[in-house]
C-alpha cells in the first residue's frame, strides 16, 4: 500500500537527479568553452530516465524474490548500459582549438533544464501538500 503512494514521488525523485546531473554537466560545458579540445557532453534525459525506472523496478523485484524461496530470480541489471550513459553533443560550428562547445545551445539547455527542475521540484512539493491534507482530512 505504502508503495502505491510513494510511486510516484520514486518516478519525480528520479528525475530530480537526473535533473541536477544534467545541470552539472551543462554547467561543466559551459566552464570548459575555451579550453583547447574539450569536447562538450550530454545525455539524453529520456533514456537515462527510462534506465532509472528499470534498474528501480527490477530492484524492487529482487527485494521480492528473496523473500520467497518459490520465487524465481531475475537476472542482475547490467551497470555498463548504454542507455544514460554520458555522450558527446554533436559540434554545430568548427572551431580552430577543436572545443565544440556551442555557448548559445548550451545555455538554453541550461535554461531548459532549470526550469524543468524547478516544475518537478513543484509537483514534489503539491503532491507532499495533497497527501497531508489528505491524512489531516482536510
Amino acid at each position: 500500500m505504502l508503495d502505491k503512494l510513494t510511486q510516484r514521488l520514486d518516478f519525480h525523485g528520479n528525475a530530480l537527479l537526473l535533473r541536477a546531473e544534467r545541470q552539472r554537466v551543462i554547467a561543466s560545458n559551459i566552464a570548459n568553452a575555451d579550453t583547447p579540445g574539450y569536447v562538450a557532453r550530454d545525455f539524453k534525459f529520456a533514456d537515462a530516465m527510462h534506465a532509472a525506472q528499470n534498474l528501480q523496478a527490477s530492484a524492487g523485484m529482487r527485494q521480492q524474490s528473496v523473500s520467497d524461496a518459490r520465487h524465481i530470480p531475475l537476472p542482475a541489471a547490467k551497470s555498463g548500459s548504454s542507455d544514460g550513459a554520458l555522450g558527446y553533443s554533436l559540434q554545430t560550428q568548427p572551431s580552430l582549438d577543436n572545443n565544440s562547445v556551442d555557448m548559445d545551445r548550451e545555455r538554453a539547455a541550461f535554461v531548459d533544464n532549470a526550469v524543468r527542475y524547478e516544475a518537478t521540484l513543484r509537483f514534489i512539493n503539491g503532491n507532499a501538500k495533497t497527501m497531508l491534507s489528505a491524512i489531516q482530512g482536510q
